[in-house]
């Protein structure tokens, strides 16, 4: 079994390989994105009503209007700034790994500066300070909180957006086709692959739109994805089938089965069960599996769907084996 991890980009439809010093760093990096996404809310929970936190603390100094009291408000305020300051540091090179690395990797569009740093509308919100000894220090201080509290708040709801979407890939990957039907130490070979190949009946040349998987009658059919039963039945030519439907745009099909599995339209499968057993029924000859992948109604190589249950060097003699068989087995 391949210990390499890959993710699906639906941009390109391929499968890229993931780095997994990446994967871990991310999971690390998440946790500490859910704390700022909270103390994002708790911020502009704080913070939105900033007008009155800050005449309130002027007007004591008002009150008190001694040389000494407004030189260590002073004091306050510059150091408070300079720890905004810090904090607004931390908080841009965040914005910067969230729009360039988490919501790039989960194909999110990137939030604008304007939605970011976007001003408040409305009235003058400072007005009330503004007749204050210290006014333009304080008024300085009250719009970096308010700037910070405003961009935490956007910063917090992008994480949920990330976290909604991680959520939803680790959802597709598990029900895209991802692993062998035939597990591997019941595989006598890959018989034939996807294209022109000889039909072993009627003797003509005919597109083959799957691989066909030599194994004992009997043998365990897996689906290759979650998927829900859209239909276990005959089928003509592919004698007794399961389709299996993956959402996404993917189905998957399993044919010539010499008898079904437990589950029957309509139920969930998840990757890994049996859905039936090897036989040679339909127009077939000899014990086999036939399986099709198909993607928005299009049939497609299912050689590409096996990320998850093959080595590169096994995938590669799979690949090899079905370029070179001229003859299917249906």
């Amino acid at each position: 079994m391949s210990k390499e991890k890959f993710y699906y980009d639906s941009k390109t439809a391929t499968y890229v390989k993931i780095d997994e010093s990446f994967s871990k760093r991310f999971k690390k990096i998440a946790i500490a994105l859910s704390a700022v996404g909270v103390l994002g809310v708790t911020s502009a929970y704080l913070f939105s009503n900033n007008d009155s936190n800050s005449t309130n603390t002027i007007s004591l100094v008002s009150n008190n209007n001694s040389e000494t009291e407004l030189n260590k408000m002073a004091e306050q305020y510059n150091a408070l700034n300079d720890k905004l300051e810090k904090a607004n540091t931390v908080l841009e090179n965040l914005q910067e790994r969230d729009n360039h690395l988490y919501r790039t990797y989960f194909e999110l569009d990137p939030i604008s500066d304007e939605v970011r740093k976007g001003g408040f509308g409305g009235t003058d919100r400072y007005k009330d300070l503004k007749n204050l000894s210290q006014a333009e220090l304080v008024i300085e201080t009250s719009k970096k909180v308010d700037m910070l509290s405003k961009q935490l708040l956007v910063q917090s709801q992008s994480i949920e957006e990330v976290a909604k979407r991680a959520k939803e890939k680790e959802k597709m990957l598990a029900s895209i086709p991802a692993i062998q039907p035939i597990a591997k130490n019941n595989l006598k070979r890959l018989a034939s692959g996807y294209g022109m190949r000889r039909h072993p009946i009627l003797k003509i040349g005919k597109m083959h739109w799957g691989l066909d998987f030599s194994a004992a009658t009997g043998t365990p059919i897996y689906a290759t994805g979650d998927a829900t039963v859209k239909s276990a039945g005959r089928m003509g030519g592919y004698g007794n089938v399961v389709v299996l439907n993956h959402g996404y745009g993917y189905e998957t099909y399993y044919a010539h089965m010499s008898k079904f599995g437990k589950y029957r339209a309509g139920q969930k499968v998840k990757r890994g069960d049996i859905i039936g057993y090897v036989g040679s029924t339909g127009l077939s000859s000899g014990p086999h599996l036939h399986y099709e992948v198909h993607k928005n109604g299009e049939k497609i190589d299912p050689i590409s769907f096996f990320y998850k249950s093959v080595s590169p060097d096994e995938y590669k003699k799979l690949h090899d084996q079905a370029q070179e068989a001229g003859q299917s087995m249906d």
